[in-house]
């Protein structure tokens, strides 16, 4: 990927709104696989289906904070 790519490239920031303690095993392992650690932490990952599929997911868990083109 060349730089310019990597400048242009859409990402979203996430934040952790909700303990993971009470939940089901596979939605933990989904705030494990987006770099989720415990509430209030936030992540920035790229803007692609699969990290948008991972956060519909686990909507009551984790808040779409930031968007940037």
């Amino acid at each position: 990927m060349a730089k310019n790519e990597r400048e242009e490239q859409k990402t979203i920031r996430i934040r952790q709104v909700r303990s993971s303690i009470a939940t089901v095993p596979k939605h933990r392992e989904v705030l494990r696989g987006l770099g989720l650690r415990r509430i209030r932490h936030e992540v920035v990952r790229p803007d692609t289906p699969s990290v948008r599929g991972m956060v519909a997911m686990v909507p009551y868990l984790v808040e779409v904070v930031e968007e940037r083109s």
